[in-house]
Parts: C-alpha cells; structure tokens; sequence
C-alpha cells in the first residue's frame, strides 16, 4: 500500500492497482492537478474535509472517478455523488470499501450532530488494511493494519486520541488532521502517541506531499 499526505485529512492511497482520494479539504495541500483517480470518498461536510470550491476542478480531472460521501453531503454534493452510510460495502477497482460510524464526533451537546462516515479500505479477505475515520473516534469490529488517526482536534483530548489508537490496536499509524496546530507544538501530540501506543503498534510520520509504502 502506498501513500500519499496532502495535509490535515486528505489522503492518496494506492493499493491493489486502484488510486483513491479521501478528504480534500481547504486545509490540504499538493492533490489539486492529480488525475486517474478511481474514486473519491468524503467523510463529511465541513470544509477542512471537502473543499467545496477546489472540488469542482478535481472532478474535471478525473471524469471516470467514482464518488462517495456521508448522506448529508452527498446530497449537498449532487446526484453524481453516491451516499454511504455505516456497513455499506461496495468495490473500487481492486478495493473493497467498508462504511464505517456514521456520525460525527461531538464538539458541543449544543451544536447539531452531522453524519461522518469513516471509511475501511482492503479486500474481502483483509478489509481494513487502512481506516481513515474522519472525524470520529469510532472504534470498528475489523482488525486495521493502518490507522489514519485524528492527532488533534476541537471535539478531542488527548487521552481520548490515546485511547482510540490503544483500542483499535494497528499494526501502523499515522497522523492526520493535525492542521489545527501549530507545526511547532505538533510534537507534543505525537510524542503521546508515540510514546503511549500499544507496544505491536508502530505510530510514525511522514512530511506532507511525499508517498511511503507501508
């Protein structure tokens, strides 16, 4: 599996001879211009998550990309857009997609709760080799091989970060939407998790706009 960080949550994963785009939001940078995608998946509506004015130009690019989001924006998006709600299962290319959670984590019990769909990415036989949660903490049933964890966030504490990354137990994780923090305190979230992680669970980082294999 190969991939790819264009900031905050926004992810390029290429597995099984299939490229898919999660999360390009007004925070992340470097995934305008890609082409041959074969799908883009939205976990939810707020605009560090889909770029609403970057997003039409992206869609341009890549005519042929299937498009998945959360039932709240797939109906703000348009009827290109297909909803995916918690458990449904569908196929891109070589890759099986799971939906996940469902709702979005709480950032005030006075603020409305809005849908967030995380989304599993692998094969029938292997079905979470990543999970990109969106914004939630949702814990699924499936083992994960590599965790996209929330590093920091208004609706978190660290100990809750600490906790989701213990319970879901991957075999890697990496940070995401730590754009909310200044780079220069980004450490103290990632030592945490660094150093609290279970002990078969590699936590590492990557810079931005650069691809790894994990």
């Amino acid at each position: 599996m190969r991939l790819t960080h264009f900031g905050h949550s926004c992810v390029l994963v290429e597995l099984n001879g299939t490229t898919v785009l999660l999360d390009p939001g007004n925070f992340s940078h470097g995934f305008e211009g890609i082409t041959g995608l074969d799908a883009i998946l939205i976990t939810h509506q707020h605009p560090d998550h889909v770029d609403l004015e970057r997003l039409p130009a992206l869609l341009q690019a890549n005519p042929s990309a299937q498009l998945y989001a959360d039932p709240m924006t797939a109906s703000q998006l348009g009827e290109r857009w297909t909803t995916t709600n918690a458990g449904d299962v569908f196929t891109v290319g070589g890759i099986q997609v799971t939906g996940v959670g469902g709702t979005h984590a709480v950032i005030h019990p006075e603020l409305p709760t809005i849908d967030n769909t995380g989304y599993l990415l692998g094969t029938p036989e292997n079905p979470a080799q990543l999970f990109h949660p969106g914004d939630s903490l949702f814990v699924p049933e499936q083992k994960v091989d590599v965790l996209a964890i929330p590093a920091a966030a208004p609706w978190s504490k660290i100990s809750e970060t600490v906790d989701f990354l213990r319970a879901v137990a991957p075999r890697a994780a990496f940070p995401i939407h730590q754009a909310i923090v200044a780079e220069q305190a980004r450490g103290i979230f990632y030592g945490r998790l660094t150093e609290m992680a279970d002990d078969a669970t590699e936590f590492r980082t990557f810079a931005e706009e650069t691809s790894v294999e994990i």
